[in-house]
């Protein structure tokens, strides 16, 4: 897999001086520690394009009127902030953990494909380009909101197309990274590593691999449809010629509640390392941890439909998918509760990692309780398309994948970078975050509970006072993760700050926590000799 020669992993100058160097060390990289740099590099760029997004959306939104843009804009930038937050920011950063978590933590040498994992990497740079510069094509972005509802995508202009193509290259990039991952793990784990011993990192990304995989063609598929409709004569979801908006939304929904559980189980997979790590104590159920991921993942292909309660589904089918997501809420509670158990009783600390953790873990729990208010078909036909859905959504995406992100970053990054990050703006950085976020995204469960509908650039008077509040709270979170960036990232990433020991935390257990810091460019050229637990290397 390299043209590098086996090199004692003792030896570590000698190491470093056969990395490769330059721009050639970048753009034909298929060490799995610079893949996933890249990834998380790319992710962080369009987070803040996002973000910027989003801000632009608060600012309209701050005062009833139109203030900054119209609603035709508005709605492209609702649409485009959707689509490159979930494609382009949240699933690619958990890539980048795979990239690099997952070879350390079973005691391989690297991805299974190393090429295939760069090409990987690669087919998303055109793909967030052309997700990102939309803007520019005559007509303005997509506006049909980030589920490209049909007859709206009929409609769109050529940004559509783009649009659609962009997302075939981001679902290819997931297919190919997933069974890079399925394979490293399945194949290249060391001796006495067994399935039930490794760490809840590269079970919950095992699982969600398998789910890329059988859902990303999906999409694909819907969107290939979408693109014969528009250019091709074809009438699967055109009503004027026979055929169906509604069959969009059921093979859309068949990709989308999966794809929900996509960004969300590789979270649990780190907040499920962090945890044991800060409470000094094994993880709680471990076994019931996996079957946990395992029936979340089952159960997410059978619950689709309670995101279209009010496209006049029968009664029976409501039942039934009422039924269905309230059952998908037990998996879910099981992790919730091991993590609590977990810190019973635990000696714990509160670095960091273990703030985002259980900031995590608090407001994760509250996003899955106004979920559970969504399950129910009688209310969510009051609140459906309202802003108490953008509550609930932002509350376990934001709240959820994005705090996991984090507290990964704050847990391993003196183990990537060699140096320790300042402890004290870490903590700055998740008091801002936290309390920003909750004064964002509060305030909007009250306005949908009295009625205000979601993507709209205007409202009415009754509702100035909580937008306004949620607009400030949204510019206070924005410019906490420029902090994070500016304070945090950059200043690790140039090895600014005090020398990382080799295990930094001392509740720390995994294969990642035996190799030096900083980390040599190739680990594990021979597989290592695991104790009883596969936690230590032994020889």
């Amino acid at each position: 897999m390299s043209a590098v020669l086996p090199i004692p992993a003792h030896d570590h100058d000698h190491e470093h001086h056969h990395a490769p160097s330059g721009w050639r060390r970048w753009v034909f990289a298929t060490n799995h520690k610079d893949i996933g740099t890249l990834y998380m590099l790319f992710s962080l760029t369009m987070l803040m394009i996002g973000g910027v997004l989003a801000l632009i959306i608060r600012a309209e939104l701050f005062q009833p009127g139109l203030q900054f843009v119209n609603p035709e804009l508005f709605n492209q930038l609702t649409t485009m902030h959707g689509l490159i937050m979930v494609f382009g920011a949240i699933m690619p950063a958990f890539v980048g953990f795979a990239n690099w978590m997952i070879p350390m933590q079973i005691g391989a040498s690297d991805m299974a494909f190393a090429r295939m994992n760069n090409f990987s990497f690669w087919l998303m740079i055109p793909a967030g380009v052309m997700l990102a510069s939309s803007f520019f094509v005559p007509g303005g972005a997509p506006a049909a909101g980030w589920t490209l509802y049909a007859p709206l995508t009929l409609q769109m202009g050529p940004s559509m197309d783009t649009g659609i193509f962009a997302l075939h290259l981001l679902g290819a990039s997931s297919i190919m990274g997933s069974i890079n991952i399925i394979v490293t793990i399945l194949n290249m784990r060391a001796p006495g590593m067994t399935l039930m011993k490794m760490p809840m990192f590269c079970w919950t990304w095992l699982i969600t691999a398998y789910l890329l995989i059988a859902v990303m063609p999906v999409l694909a598929g819907a969107i290939t449809m979408t693109l014969t409709d528009r250019h091709f004569g074809t009438s699967f979801f055109n009503p004027a010629a026979g055929g169906d908006p509604v069959m969009y939304q059921h093979i859309f929904w068949f990709f989308g509640h999966p794809e929900v559980y996509i960004m969300i189980l590789p979270a649990f997979g780190i907040i499920s390392q962090i945890v044991p790590a800060f409470a000094r104590k094994r993880l709680f159920g471990y076994a019931s941890m996996v079957y946990a991921t395992s029936s979340i993942a089952i159960l997410s292909f059978i619950v689709w439909a309670h995101h279209m309660f009010t496209s006049g589904m029968p009664v029976t089918g409501q039942l039934f998918f009422m039924y269905a997501t309230m059952l998908i809420a037990v998996p879910t509670a099981v992790k919730i509760f091991n993590w609590i158990a977990t810190m019973w009783q635990g000696s714990m600390t509160f670095e960091t990692p273990m703030l985002f953790a259980v900031g995590f873990i608090f407001v994760f729990t509250l996003g899955g309780f106004s979920g559970l208010m969504l399950a129910m078909a009688p209310i969510d036909i009051q609140i459906h398309d309202t802003y108490y859905v953008v509550a609930h959504f932002h509350y376990v995406l934001v709240a959820g994948s994005l705090y996991a992100l984090f507290a990964g970053y704050y847990y391993w990054s003196p183990k990537w970078t060699g140096v320790m990050y300042n402890e004290s703006r870490g903590k700055i950085h998740f008091w801002w975050s936290l309390i920003s976020f909750n004064v964002t995204f509060f305030p909007m469960h009250f306005l949908g509970l009295a009625g205000m509908p979601r993507r709209y650039a205007d409202y009415p008077m009754q509702f100035a006072d909580f937008n306004a509040v949620s607009s400030v709270g949204a510019f206070f979170f924005g410019f906490a993760q420029v902090y994070f960036i500016l304070f945090i990232v950059l200043p690790t990433m140039r090895g600014k700050g005090e020398k990382a020991p080799q295990k930094p935390w001392e509740g720390a257990e995994g294969l990642e926590w035996e190799l030096p810091t900083p980390l040599p460019f190739h680990t594990f050229e021979t597989p290592p000799k695991l104790d009883a637990t596969a936690t230590r290397i032994i020889g």
